[in-house]
């Protein structure tokens, strides 16, 4: 997949995150859990059970001069789903780190929007942050990778994953996925991942919103934006 196709078809980004997160996000930028459980000095058993394990519940996190964060669950996915599902003899500790290292974003509006509904999420407030494609891929290019699946999600039937998943944006079978899968553009990719997480994500960020029972409001916008940018 060349970068001029990537900004054609995708030319925002969307990503979902706790609700009253986003003056933290601005502060300390979009980061991923290892990041964050790098940033609050988590160590030992703790880190070991949040970083490599599933997370059937979100999980607080503090440190002494920071904001206390939250470690997003992982409902979606199951550890006996994942070995099922895991190929190249990927274990499912190393699944969760690898997706423990990413800050995920969905290209597709209508993926965010089944996110929001979905069971585990519809009756709380979020946080969704839509960004600016070209800004951020122009910077953050080097650790950027695509993923043709939900990487995330094992329910129903889970399709095979393993190491070679996440595709830097080059290698990304584009045209056979439109072409002979016959994906629609919404499913031809469907996450972009950046290793370690966006700390300069105002710089690529439109807007933030708080979104909650088909409400949305705006917590934040860059100026100038279209007033229409968001979920």
């Amino acid at each position: 997949m060349t970068e001029e196709d990537l900004l054609k078809n995708y030319p925002r980004l969307y990503h979902m995150a706790e609700d009253a997160s986003w003056e933290s996000v601005a502060r300390h930028g979009l980061l991923s859990t290892t990041a964050l459980l790098d940033l609050y000095e988590l160590e030992g058993e703790e880190r070991r059970k949040l970083e490599s394990e599933r997370r059937p519940e979100s999980v607080k996190i503090s440190r002494d001069g920071l904001p206390v964060a939250m470690v997003r669950d992982q409902k979606p996915m199951t550890r006996s789903a994942l070995e099922k599902c895991l190929t190249d003899g990927t274990t499912p500790e190393e699944w969760f780190e690898t997706l423990n290292a990413r800050v995920f974003f969905w290209l597709s509006k209508d993926r965010l929007q089944g996110l929001l509904s979905a069971r585990a999420y519809r009756h709380k407030p979020q946080t969704v942050i839509t960004l600016d494609t070209e800004s951020l891929v122009a910077v953050h290019r080097d650790v950027i990778t695509l993923s043709p699946i939900n990487s995330g999600a094992t329910i129903y039937n889970p399709v095979p994953r393993g190491r070679s998943t996440f595709m830097p944006i080059a290698d990304f079978p584009f045209d056979e996925r439109r072409k002979k899968l016959k994906k629609p553009i919404k499913d031809a990719v469907v996450e972009l991942t950046v290793m370690g997480g966006v700390p300069d994500i105002e710089a690529h960020a439109l807007v933030a919103h708080r979104v909650f029972g088909g409400e949305k409001k705006v917590l934040w916008r860059r100026k100038g934006s279209d007033p229409t940018e968001g979920p």
